[in-house]
This record gives C-alpha cells, sequence and structure tokens, in this order.
C-alpha cells in the first residue's frame, strides 16, 4: 500500500457513517426475511452473537457497518415492493405478462407482479430441503429446496419413515408457461408478503413449523450418511447445539416478549475464577433418609423422564437484572435473591428444599427456590417459617417464554418414543440438555449468554423432583433417597401416585431393591 492509499483509507475512515434503523426494526427486517442470525452472521464475517448484540441496541463500525446497513437497506426495499399497491392492468408494463421460469431467478431486484419474485441464492454447504429433507444446494426465498421436483421425488424414495407434507403451495397466473402439467411446477415457499392474500389463510399458519425443523434434519442426516444410523446420530449430536438455537428462533417468532441475549450480569453471576464456580446455590437434591421402618422393604428407584425438558416452564428474567434491597418478592419479577433460608424440621422424611448445605448463613438463590420455599411456608403446607430476603437481582419475568420451544421438543420426543425413532429420540435429549447447558458461559453456545437462566432452568429441575418427593409423602409411600434431577426412591404402592411410562409426565422404574430392618432377624439395613 503507497502512502497516498493510506490516506485514502484514512479520510474513507473518517467519512459520514452508513445510517442504521432501530433496533428493533434491524430484528423485525431480518425475521420477516426468515434468515437466522447464523445466516447474517456468515455473510457478514461476524459471530451470531454480534448479530443479537446488533438487535439489542449495540451498533457496528466501520466497513461492517457499511455491508450491515447495505443488507437491511435491501431487506427493506424488498418488503417495501411486496406491499406496494396494484395498479391497474392497463398500466402494468407488458413485461409484467410474461411468464417466469420456476427456476430462474428474478431478473430486477423488485419482483413482478403475478410472478414468483423468489431470491435464487447457491449455498456454499448443502443444507435440508425444506420439502423432502435431504441436502439441497440451492436456498430459494431464504428456505433451503431442491429447483427441480425430480430431485426432491428422489430423494424422498430413500428417505426413512415420517416424511415431510409440505403445504401446497398456490398456483397464480405466471409461473408456468401453457400447457404446463402442474407437476413439473418447481416446489417453491411461500414469502411472508404471500401468506396475507387469501381469504382462506389460518392466523398464524406457517408452512413449516418447529417440529418439521427436527424432522428435517434427522432425514437429512439419515440421507447424507446413506441410512447409517450411527453416523446420522453422531453428526446430529455435533450440531444439536446450533440447531437448538435455530429451534428457538423459529419459535420466538411473533413472540410477545423481547429478549435481552447478552445482558449486564452481577457479580454473584460470575465465576469467581477461571475454573471455579459462581455463587449461586441451585438447591440441587442429595438425600437419603436415615432411619427405616421396621421390617425388610422393596424399594423402587424411579426415574422421572425428561426434567430438564419440564424445567423449561419456568420463570425466567427478559431484560437485565436491577438491584433492590429490603423488598418483598414480586411474582411479576424472577432472578437470584440472597435469603436465609428457613430452619427444616423435617429431614427424617423429606430432603431439605435448599438442598445439603455444609455451611450455615445467607446464600444466594434462584428463583425456583425461592418460590418453593414461599409455598412451602404458606398456610396450605405449613412446613417451615418464610425465608428472609435480603437482597435481589431481578427483571420482569414470565413463564412461558420458552413454552414453544418446550413443546416442539415435546411433542418430537412423544413422536419419536410412539414410533421407536432412537435417532430422534437422542437428537432432541442432546438438544434441551446442551441448550441448558450451554446458555452461560460456554464456549459453545455464543448466541446466547444467560447464566442466570441456565442456574434458573437447573433449579427448577430440582425443585420439580422435589415436590414429587412431597407428593409421594403425603400420598403415603415412603420416600428413601431423593437425588439430581431424575432419581426418586420410594417403598409403596407409587403406582397409584404417579403415571407409569416414558412421558415427560411419567416415571419410569429405574431399579428395585430390598432395604430395611427385619425386627425379628435383626438384619442391619440392606
Amino acid at each position: 500500500m503507497s502512502d497516498f492509499d493510506a490516506i485514502d483509507s484514512l479520510l474513507a475512515a473518517v467519512g459520514p457513517e452508513a445510517e442504521l434503523p432501530e433496533p428493533g426494526q434491524r430484528r423485525e427486517l431480518r425475521e420477516r426475511a426468515r434468515l437466522s442470525k447464523a445466516q447474517v452472521a456468515r455473510a457478514l464475517g461476524v459471530s451470531p452473537s454480534t448479530v443479537a448484540a446488533w438487535e439489542s441496541g449495540r451498533d457496528p463500525v466501520g466497513e461492517t457497518r457499511t455491508r450491515y446497513a447495505y443488507l437491511l437497506d435491501g431487506l427493506a426495499a424488498k418488503f417495501a415492493a411486496d406491499t406496494a399497491p396494484v395498479t391497474s392492468p392497463a398500466a402494468e408494463p407488458a413485461v409484467a405478462q410474461a411468464p417466469v421460469a420456476p427456476d430462474a431467478p428474478p431478473p430486477s431486484p423488485a419482483p413482478e407482479e403475478g410472478g414468483d419474485g423468489d431470491d435464487v441464492e447457491a449455498l456454499a454447504a448443502p443444507e435440508p430441503c425444506v420439502l423432502c429433507g435431504s441436502p439441497a444446494s440451492q436456498r430459494v426465498a431464504g428456505f433451503a429446496q431442491h429447483l427441480d421436483p425430480a430431485d426432491c421425488q428422489a430423494a424422498a424414495a430413500v428417505l426413512p419413515a415420517r416424511p415431510v407434507q409440505p403445504a401446497p403451495a398456490p398456483v397464480r397466473p405466471g409461473t408456468a408457461a401453457a400447457g404446463e402439467p402442474a407437476a413439473a411446477r418447481a416446489p417453491r415457499t411461500m414469502r411472508p408478503s404471500e401468506r396475507s392474500k387469501g381469504p382462506a389463510r389460518r392466523a398464524f399458519q406457517e408452512p413449516a413449523g418447529p417440529l418439521d425443523l427436527i424432522g428435517q434434519a434427522v432425514q437429512g442426516a439419515l440421507a447424507e450418511h446413506r441410512g447409517d444410523v450411527e453416523a446420522a446420530s453422531a453428526a446430529l449430536l455435533k450440531r444439536a447445539i446450533p440447531d437448538a438455537m435455530r429451534l428457538l428462533d423459529e419459535t420466538r417468532k411473533g413472540g410477545r416478549y423481547d429478549v435481552i441475549a447478552h445482558p449486564w450480569i452481577p457479580d454473584v453471576l460470575r465465576k469467581q475464577s477461571s475454573r471455579g464456580a459462581d455463587q449461586i446455590w441451585e438447591a440441587r437434591p442429595k438425600w437419603t433418609r436415615c432411619d427405616l421402618p421396621s421390617g425388610v422393604h422393596e424399594v423402587t428407584a424411579l426415574d422421572v423422564n425428561g426434567a430438564y425438558l419440564s424445567a423449561l416452564k419456568t420463570h425466567l428474567p427478559l431484560g437485565q437484572l436491577e438491584h433492590s434491597a429490603g423488598l418483598p418478592h414480586d411474582r411479576r419479577r424472577a432472578g437470584v435473591h440472597l435469603i436465609t433460608p428457613p430452619v427444616w424440621e423435617h429431614e427424617a422424611v423429606l430432603p431439605n428444599p435448599v438442598g445439603q448445605r455444609d455451611e450455615p448463613g445467607p446464600l444466594w438463590v434462584t428463583e425456583p427456590t425461592l418460590r418453593l420455599l414461599l409455598r412451602l411456608s404458606g398456610p396450605k403446607h405449613g412446613l417451615c417459617d418464610p425465608p428472609v430476603v435480603h437482597e435481589s437481582y431481578t427483571s420482569g419475568a414470565t413463564e412461558n417464554l420458552l413454552e414453544k420451544f418446550r413443546v416442539a421438543l415435546k411433542d418430537a420426543r412423544d413422536t419419536a418414543i410412539a414410533e421407536g425413532d432412537e435417532v430422534t429420540l437422542e437428537y432432541v435429549k442432546a438438544m434441551y440438555s446442551k441448550f441448558v447447558s450451554t446458555m452461560g458461559e460456554s464456549n459453545y453456545n455464543r448466541e446466547l449468554y444467560r447464566p442466570d437462566w441456565m442456574h434458573i432452568v437447573r433449579s427448577q429441575a430440582f425443585a420439580n423432583l422435589w415436590l414429587k418427593a412431597l407428593k409421594a409423602h403425603d400420598e403415603g409411600l415412603t420416600v428413601v433417597r431423593a437425588m439430581g434431577t431424575d432419581e426418586l426412591h420410594v417403598i409403596g404402592d407409587w403406582r397409584r401416585v404417579f403415571a407409569e411410562g416414558r412421558g415427560v409426565t411419567e416415571v419410569k422404574v429405574k431399579d428395585t431393591y430390598t432395604a430395611g430392618t427385619d425386627a425379628a432377624a435383626g438384619q442391619e439395613e440392606g
């Protein structure tokens, strides 16, 4: 670079910066185009977390800002053209009546009235087709799919059971040459602007729902590995985290609440050292009953299904945590709290709700633990005194933030169990378990940094297990052990209390064994 080139670069940098729309509009434009944060990040050479930060209020700089502004301006122009008022036929240019080949890109940036107007993009790496699930090398209107219907038909012949059934695309004038058979038309996905037309439209109806993402990923992996179940499963497990984030993006579209993905975090949620832990106590159960009734008893070890999946339904803070002290608990907010827990006097028959602690005194707990203690101290149970809350970091909250995400995973899990599809079952399990474990401080998931969410979801799983122990005790069962998120040992007819099965609301038998003391023989506990 010459001296003058360097000066030119400096002068260019000093020039006016490209204008950007407001952060909320940036996100809206991306979602209307059905683009994921990862797709935008790849095009701009940044990470998905950087795109999320731009949509939350941070602005890019330099050349990256210019390219980001160019992308947003292009999307805004495209949607403005899509929603432009229809002119009379007499005012239409003659070229608008020409038939448009379904596999050809549009001749100009503005789509023609009555034509497809879909952007065809060549993919650097194949992605699952939204229609058949087999790898496709093109993306049309933001969706990976085959341009030739014969490719879809050929792929469908080698796919396993559970093929994806696409919604039939509406046929409009100008999409095929005169006399062309309907079967020869290339499959395509409607744009958001098209879905708003027509009297038969149903509210919130989508051509491919969140469940399709899971099925398409499984089918695509099986097709890519020629039906090799082990190889397909290994590939799916490796991509479980980005796939879970993509599913979360899909289920959050049109959501009622905005979420800050990378907020400021208080010191209590930061690790004290590179390999250390933060100050949050999750109240993990680790309890075994000391004394059993006399005699030898058959103990059943029950396994709670999908503990972390069920725990996704919990009160999560939406925005940045705000500090407060000396205020009563507000059920409209959620976060972490410094409390002095109450004395627990039922250790002989039930575990302590705050887990096994070596040190007394105040500790930081999450929302589920605080709510559990408040519930147990209430008039219905009266098992302890209320906890003393000293200070809190909270934000406005909702229990349904991840509900669509949870239901999509649950339904896919239920279908996989019913059909004996172990590939999908293990894939779904990896998606929700890795989603929970990497939403905190992790190098494997940089799209979401919410250690408060991670602790809250884990604590909710522990609280759910504790409540099952309470239910067993109230129904006359003898609770022998409660461990982690999913292990509950009981004595008695547990089938009258819990439903048996593999569903997330059911339990299954993990083991049976004998324990206790035979009063006549003087045996020790087994």
